[in-house]
């Protein structure tokens, strides 16, 4: 009974009743309690303020079988989930939890799972996250980052008509007309995410119509994924309260550019450097930056599965869009799934980045955290080097070409993806086998509900659900 005398013990008991004071303070009286489960749908339980510090300390029940929901929320099964049987326990953490400024009387805690034993649930996506940032340590790195968010704004047909929603701005693109459009929606936005701490780096209406993007502060550690939740769940509550729902769907219009949730991501060691500058690898990455960087990029394939995981993810992740379709990586080339950000002249020290594009918001950026960085230890710990960068749009190199430099494109279906996971040791490995086939079986699940769907229904069947 370790496990259960550890999950109920007083460190936990004083955290939750510093936080519960916290929270009180800034006028909290439901906690939302969050996870994502392989769908990629962020799932909640609701607990009053007063039920917070028994919540941290010993949960709140939640079926295992939620591993293998379907995004339609049908249900699938693996070798080791699926049916009506056992429990886990959601466990917040009090000091992730954070007051909501655009929903008055809430706050949301990111939560790991356990069993009833108290110890981890082996498929538990923060805790698979959380691990690999442990391992990360090991080598004397910490990963900072944050996942730059785009979505859809506008109306909901509310007839239950397959016509398509009405969006809060047609264009042009990135203009200040489209901006005078949703002024007062970008003003409270921003507002509620400087009171409530998240931060906003900038705002802007984004390419596609409807489409908005938001980057926010890099956070350390887990926190880049927490924040995730953060900011998706004000995102959603700023937008009903102008009259407006937001969409996190890869693709919202057939034919039109989608939805990214591009990660950036820096390492730093033990003497406070950050390492992707500085060395005397390619662009002054060091060492440590160059492996890590090979390591993703010899995983991108199956990480696909991770970091696209819809079959509607397929209709964005396409050549021409800027969405890192090929499995490339270079300096601000836009079109590679790894773009390295060397920042301006004089601010490279801290700036200097790695950016994954070939990701969309209905990846769980728990998995997909956790994935990245298993596969960066694998580069570092086998000392990977990087192929030379490509600087132009792999789509404008003759095949022949792009065959003799090894450029190939990222998976360009579901399926396909789900190939290349399924022959990934690293990430097998990393996951663990309960963790690795329950998201391996709601792959396959969706990709045989929805596979041989006509494209615009499959973009309707997937439009309000992330």
């Amino acid at each position: 009974m370790a496990g259960g005398s550890r999950a109920a013990g007083g460190g936990a008991g004083t955290a939750a009743a510093k936080a519960a004071r916290r929270l009180a303070a800034a006028g909290v009286e439901m906690v939302a309690l969050a996870m994502v489960d392989n769908a990629g749908v962020t799932l909640v339980k609701c607990v009053p303020l007063h039920r917070f510090e028994e919540a941290v300390r010993f949960g709140i029940g939640l079926s295992p079988v939620f591993s293998v929901f379907l995004v339609d929320d049908s249900i699938t099964s693996s070798p080791d989930l699926g049916g009506p049987a056992g429990d886990t326990r959601l466990m917040p953490d009090p000091a992730a939890t954070t007051p909501l400024a655009a929903s008055p009387g809430w706050a949301i805690a990111p939560v790991d799972q356990l069993d009833q034993e108290g110890e981890p649930y082996a498929a538990c996506a923060r805790t698979f996250a959380r691990r690999m940032l442990e391992r990360l340590a090991g080598f004397g790195l910490e990963l900072r980052g944050a996942y730059e968010m785009e979505f859809f704004l506008g109306h909901r047909t509310t007839d239950g008509s397959h016509e398509d929603p009405q969006p809060a701005h047609s264009g042009p693109a990135y203009s200040a007309i489209a901006l005078a459009e949703v002024e007062p929606f970008a003003t409270a936005l921003i507002r509620a995410l400087e009171e409530q701490g998240t931060g906003v780096m900038q705002f802007h209406p984004e390419y596609s119509t409807g489409q908005l993007e938001v980057s926010i502060p890099h956070g350390a550690g887990i926190a880049v994924a927490d924040t995730n939740l953060v900011l998706r769940q004000t995102i959603r509550a700023v937008a009903r309260s102008h009259g407006f729902v937001a969409s996190f769907a890869p693709v919202v219009f057939p034919g039109l550019v989608g939805n990214g949730a591009h990660l950036h991501l820096s390492l730093w060691n033990r003497r406070g450097r950050n390492v992707f500058n500085g060395g005397r690898g390619p662009d002054g990455m060091t060492r440590e930056a160059e492996a890590f960087t090979a390591g993703v990029l010899g995983s991108l394939p199956a990480l696909t599965a991770i970091t696209a995981p819809s079959v509607a993810s397929y209709q964005r992740l396409q050549p021409h869009r800027w969405s890192g379709p090929w499995a490339v990586w270079g300096r601000e080339n836009r079109e590679a799934a790894l773009r390295f950000v060397t920042g301006m002249v004089g601010s490279r020290p801290d700036a200097a980045n790695l950016e994954l594009k070939s990701m969309d918001p209905a990846a769980n950026p728990y998995l997909a955290l956790g994935a990245i960085v298993a596969a960066g230890i694998d580069g570092v710990e086998r000392e990977l080097t990087l192929p030379e960068p490509v600087l132009d749009d792999p789509a404008s190199i003759p095949a022949a070409r792009r065959r003799s430099l090894g450029i190939r494109q990222l998976p360009s279906s579901l399926g396909a993806a789900i190939r290349e996971l399924e022959r990934s040791t690293v990430v097998r490995s990393a996951m663990g086998d309960v963790l690795f086939d329950a998201f391996l079986a709601t792959r396959r699940g969706e990709n045989a509900l929805f596979a041989a769907m006509d494209p615009a229904d499959m973009v309707r069947a997937h439009r309000w659900r992330y």
